[in-house]
């Protein structure tokens, strides 16, 4: 795989190749992974290459950093999402939006399932998420982290474990598209109107509705344009 990995940004292939020695080297979760410096003799690269691939891992929360002690892994069971994700964003504008399409098919089934599934205490978290959202924009914060909180809120609510863990990496990887169409004039607004409309199908439990405002949402909000 990696005589594919031309293209990519040094950072990008070095994360490849880290996946391959935690393979290699057989580590799994609580074991502690080779120092920034073993890393970067072990690959050939320099050390801030190393540093933002391990970064890359982080916000995956896939590993944790604890001061003085190391790096370690976190939880390694979705680890070929980051090979598969490492070696698609932002290489190309096509790669991009076959990112957003798994996006918008994983919102839509889990949407769906949280319609089905969810109680009272996860609508009313899903309330409170808008309520915050309002606030904040009316202080003129982009609320970027309540619409974060939005959509994992419902990933959670299809009570489907291994939905939520592809969910979460695919979403933070859209994090700086999400700032970018938040960021346009008039957008926030619109924005929690649509997570209104999709929170009332919700209540009423009627999956179809859900379905078609979630879709609704995700085509205007310009991640798929």
């Amino acid at each position: 795989m990696l005589d594919d990995t031309k293209e990519l940004k040094l950072y990008q292939e070095v994360l490849l190749r880290i996946n391959q020695i935690i393979e290699a080297d057989n580590l799994s979760t609580g074991d502690r992974l080779p120092s920034e410096r073993e890393l970067a003799e072990r690959l050939g690269v320099g050390r801030s290459s190393v540093r933002e691939a391990l970064r890359a891992l982080e916000l995956l929360g896939l590993i944790t950093t604890r001061r003085g002690e190391g790096t370690f892994i976190e939880d390694y069971t979705a680890h070929h999402l980051v090979e598969i994700l490492a070696f698609y964003i932002l290489r190309n504008e096509k790669s991009k939006k076959d990112l957003l399409e798994i996006r918008k098919i994983i919102e839509l089934d889990a949407v769906r399932l949280a319609a089905e599934r969810m109680d009272e205490s996860k609508i009313r978290q899903i309330e409170m998420v808008i309520e915050e959202s309002v606030k904040k924009l009316e202080s003129g914060i982009l609320p970027l982290e309540e619409d974060y909180f939005f959509h994992e809120s419902i990933a959670l609510a299809s009570r489907n474990y291994l939905l939520y863990r592809i969910w979460k990496p695919v979403f933070d990887y859209g994090k700086t598209i999400l700032k970018e169409s938040l960021g346009r004039n008039g957008r926030p607004e619109v924005s929690i109107q649509e997570h209104q409309n999709i929170l009332k199908a919700l209540k009423a439990r009627n999956v179809e509705e859900a379905v078609i405002q979630m879709r609704l949402h995700l085509e205007k909000s310009e991640f798929f344009a």
